[in-house]
C-alpha cells in the first residue's frame, strides 16, 4: 500500500537514525496492521521512519533525540519468552541521483501490489521514501534480497533454506529509508521467531 504523507521529511541523514525496542506506539502517520503467524503485526510509518509492534515486540527506527534509544547498530538479539529475536541493518549509498533513484523506484514498485507492504512517500522529494514489508509468500525471500541491492548491484544478502524454515517458524519482515539528500538507502531485516 502506498501512502502520500502530508507531513514534512524530518530525517536528513542515515546516522540520524537510533534504535529501540519496547517503546509503546508512537504517534504515526499510516498503520497497516497484517495478520501473520497467528499474530497482529502492526506496520507503523512514522514522521521520523518506522516502528512494528508485532506480539510482545515493539521495534522503533526513527530519529528520537531525548530518548535512550541507541545508535542503529549492525546487528542485535535478544529472547522474549517464547520468541527469539534479530535484528540486522545495513546502508547502501549510491555513487549519483539516477542509481539511488533508481533503486527507489525498484523499491516502491515490487512493494507496491502487497496488502502487507506499507510505503509512505514524503514530500520534497520523490524519493524521500519508507518501506516496511513482511517476509513470507506473497514476495519470497529471495525476491526481498533482491530489493537490498548495494550500489555495486549484488545482493546486500541472499536468503538462504535455514532462513527459509526460520521464517515459517514465526514472522519476519524488512524496512527501507531512503535519503535523497546523501543517496543512502538503510535496510533493515527482522525476525521474531518461535523456537522448535
Amino acid at each position: 500500500m502506498l501512502t502520500v504523507l502530508d507531513t514534512p521529511y524530518q530525517d536528513a541523514r542515515a546516522d540520524g537514525l537510533s534504535y529501540a525496542l519496547g517503546l509503546p506506539p508512537l504517534d504515526a502517520l499510516a498503520v497497516l496492521p497484517v495478520e501473520r503467524g497467528g499474530l497482529t503485526v502492526q506496520l507503523r510509518l512514522l514522521g521520523a521512519s518506522h516502528q512494528v509492534i508485532a506480539g510482545p515486540l515493539s521495534e522503533t527506527v526513527a530519529c528520537l533525540p531525548g530518548t535512550d534509544a541507541e545508535p542503529l547498530p549492525g546487528s542485535a538479539a535478544t529472547t522474549l519468552p517464547g520468541w527469539s529475536y534479530a535484528f540486522t541493518a545495513t546502508t547502501a549509498v549510491h555513487p549519483d541521483d539516477a542509481a539511488f533513484g533508481r533503486a527507489v523506484e525498484g523499491i516502491c514498485a515490487r512493494l507496491a501490489d502487497r496488502g502487507d507492504a506499507l510505503t509512505g512517500a514524503f514530500p520534497g522529494s520523490r524519493y524521500a521514501v519508507t518501506a516496511l514489508a513482511l517476509d513470507g509468500a506473497a514476495l519470497d525471500g529471495a525476491a526481498l534480497d533482491a530489493l537490498d541491492m548495494r550500489p555495486d548491484g549484488a545482493a546486500a544478502g541472499g536468503g538462504t533454506g535455514a532462513e527459509n524454515t526460520e521464517q515459517r517458524a514465526g514472522i519476519g519482515w524488512r524496512t527501507w529509508h531512503a535519503y535523497p539528500q546523501t543517496r543512502e538507502i538503510v535496510m533493515t531485516r527482522s525476525r521474531l521467531v518461535r523456537p522448535t
